[in-house]
């Protein structure tokens, strides 16, 4: 294994935090609103991507959280607010402390997101983890979103290495299968005890954290 690549977004970073530190202005449904918002954004990542309309992931995030706020009828003088908690999402506790031990190992660590290099840079400045990645790659590159194969070849063309030295983590099962019939090793992070999709791959790896993954590669 020659480069470890992470998916960011509920795989570092949790996704519903911009909500969870609102959850007192939202009420009770803060996460089901979370859970609709983030739903809604991939919806629109993939329907952008099918009918060749691509938006940044920014607007994207936006436009989503426009749809659910009127779902869920929470006050719209509340958007700007969980826009600026979405740019500094909390990451995953174990985060740091693995990030660390596999920059040891002398291996290429990145992320590859559909997250603008603007967002992903502040993602990692805001949490002090900047000096832990070699590169943070964005599907900007090639303005189409994951799973695309496109997007899978970023590190490839990076790194000059084969697919199969590559460890992928995330904790989108869709994803998951992007990166691992694309040819990657891909693990699944499943947080929440989930059930994989049906699409053509089945990780070899599954771990609940990441901190498991140190016993791996």
């Amino acid at each position: 294994m020659k480069a470890v690549v992470f998916d960011a977004y509920g795989t570092l970073f949790d996704v519903n935090s911009a909500a969870e530190k609102c959850k007192d202005k939202i009420g009770t449904q803060w996460e089901a609103f979370a859970n609709f918002w983030r739903t809604t954004q991939l919806e629109y990542t993939w329907l952008r991507s099918l009918m060749k309309r691509h938006k940044d992931f920014w607007d994207v995030t936006e436009d989503s959280l426009d749809k659910s706020m009127k779902v869920f009828d929470i006050n719209k003088n509340m958007k700007n607010e969980l826009l600026s908690l979405y740019k500094i999402l909390s990451p995953y506790p174990e985060v740091r402390r693995v990030l660390e031990e596999l920059k040891k190992k002398n291996l290429k660590i990145s992320i590859l997101s559909n997250g603008t290099p603007d967002l992903l840079n502040e993602l990692v400045e805001s949490n002090k983890l900047n000096d832990l990645f070699d590169d943070l790659f964005s599907i900007e590159e090639v303005k189409i979103y994951k799973p695309d194969p496109r997007v899978y070849e970023l590190p490839i063309k990076k790194y000059k290495i084969k697919s199969d030295e590559i460890s992928f983590l995330s904790a989108n099962t869709w994803d998951v299968s992007g990166g691992g019939n694309f040819g990657y090793n891909s693990i699944w992070v499943n947080r929440n005890n989930s059930v994989f999709d049906i699409l053509d791959f089945q990780p070899k790896n599954e771990i609940s954290n990441l901190t498991q993954l140190l016993d791996i590669v």
